[in-house]
C-alpha cells in the first residue's frame, strides 16, 4: 500500500531508533522535501508559506484543507502526524479538490499553526485533520475509528514546598519537616481530584529537591503540575481542586459540526459504528478552530495499548485503509456542499 510504504519512508529520515525529526531540524526540512515531491507528482501546485507550512493544492476549492504534521518528539512513532499528510496528500489527489497542508513544528508547541493563525488572511474556510488516537479507547470499544468531539483544555503550573533540611541520619521522624513528603502527599491529592472530574486527567512529571543530597532531609520540593479537561468548567474546577495557580492556560476546543457530522456519515456508510470522544492531545486542528476555521479530526485507533510518542505506536494497515476512504470522502462531501 503506497501509503504505508510512504510512512515507512518518512520513519527512515533522521535514524533510529524511532522516529526523529525534531522541530527544527535537517530532518524535519528532508521530510518536508519527500512531502513536497509526493504532492508534486499528485499534480498538486506546491507552496511554502513565510513559516515554512509547506501546502500542495489542488485547482478546485483551495480553501478546503486536510493535513497534519511531520516534526516528532525523538523516538517517536511512525504515524504520529506523518499519517495525516500522506493520507491527506492521497485524499487531495483522489478528490481532485482541496489543499493538503504539512505544518511545522506541532511536537513543540504548534508553531507553524499559530503563526499562520497569527496572519489571519491565510486560514482556510475549513480544516479536516487524520490522526492516530494516542489511546486506548478505540482499541477497548472494538472500533477502528473516531470522531474527535473537542480537544481539551490545559493548565500548568508548579506547587512549591518548603520545609527543613537536616542530617538523613541525625533528624529524627517525629517533628521532622521533610519538603519532599509534603510534596509526594500533594501528588497523590492530584490524582484523586482528577479521577473525581469525569474526563479529567492530571500529571505531576517534574520533581525538584533542594538541596539534592542522598544523606539530607529535603528542605525544598517542587512539582509541575499539567491538568487537563475537556470543558472549562471542568478545568475549573480541577484547577480549584488541585490548588494551584496556572502559569499557561489554553480553554478546550469544540470541534465544527459541519465537519463532525461529514466524519460521522462517512464512517455509518462504511458499516462501522460511530465512535466520538474527546482529543486528549493537542493538535493543529484545535489550533485552527480555536481561532474560528471550521476544523473536525478523525482518530484512527491505535494498538498496543494506545501507546505512541514510541517505536511501538501501531495502527492497522486495515484501519488506516478504511481512515483514509472515510477522511476523502468527507472531504468530496465538503467541497460538494
Amino acid at each position: 500500500m503506497r501509503i504505508l510504504e510512504r510512512l515507512e519512508q518518512l520513519y527512515a529520515i533522521g535514524g533510529g531508533p524511532g522516529a526523529n525529526r525534531p522541530h527544527p531540524s535537517a530532518a524535519e526540512d528532508e521530510a518536508h522535501a519527500l512531502a513536497a515531491r509526493w504532492m508534486g507528482e499528485a499534480g498538486l501546485e506546491i507552496e511554502v508559506d513565510p513559516d515554512g507550512n509547506l501546502l500542495g493544492r489542488a485547482r478546485e476549492h483551495r480553501d478546503l484543507w486536510v493535513g497534519s504534521h511531520l516534526d516528532t518528539v525523538p523516538q517517536g512513532g511512525r504515524f504520529d502526524g506523518a499519517l495525516g499528510v500522506v493520507a491527506g496528500i492521497e485524499a487531495v489527489e483522489r478528490v481532485g479538490a482541496g489543499s493538503v497542508v504539512a505544518f511545522r513544528g506541532e511536537e513543540v508547541g504548534c508553531v507553524g499553526s499559530r503563526a499562520l493563525v497569527v496572519r489571519g488572511e491565510a486560514l482556510p474556510s475549513a480544516f479536516l485533520e487524520l490522526h492516530v488516537e494516542q489511546g486506548p479507547v478505540l482499541e477497548q470499544t472494538g472500533s477502528p475509528l473516531g470522531v474527535v468531539t473537542g480537544i481539551v483544555g490545559y493548565a500548568r503550573g508548579e506547587l512549591v514546598f518548603e520545609g527543613r533540611a537536616g542530617h538523613a541520619g541525625t533528624t529524627p521522624m517525629v517533628g521532622r519537616n521533610d519538603a519532599l513528603v509534603s510534596a509526594a502527599e500533594a501528588i497523590v491529592r492530584i490524582c484523586d481530584a482528577a479521577r473525581a472530574i469525569a474526563g479529567s486527567v492530571a500529571t505531576v512529571g517534574q520533581i525538584e529537591v533542594e538541596p539534592g543530597g542522598v544523606n539530607v532531609v529535603p528542605g525544598r520540593a517542587a512539582i509541575s503540575v499539567d491538568a487537563r479537561a475537556p470543558d472549562s468548567r471542568r478545568l475549573e474546577q480541577l484547577i480549584d481542586a488541585i490548588g494551584f495557580e496556572p502559569t499557561q492556560r489554553v480553554e478546550p476546543v469544540e470541534m465544527n459540526e459541519r465537519c463532525r457530522t461529514a466524519l460521522r456519515e462517512e464512517i455509518a456508510a462504511r458499516g462501522v459504528p460511530v465512535v466520538e470522544l474527546p482529543s486528549g492531545a493537542g493538535h493543529d486542528a484545535g489550533i485552527l478552530a480555536a481561532a474560528g476555521v471550521p476544523s473536525g479530526m478523525l482518530f484512527v485507533r491505535s494498538l498496543n495499548g494506545g501507546v505512541s510518542h514510541s517505536p511501538d505506536e501501531l495502527s492497522s494497515e486495515e484501519d488506516v485503509v478504511l481512515a483514509v476512504e472515510a477522511l476523502t470522502a468527507s472531504l468530496r462531501r465538503l467541497a460538494s456542499t
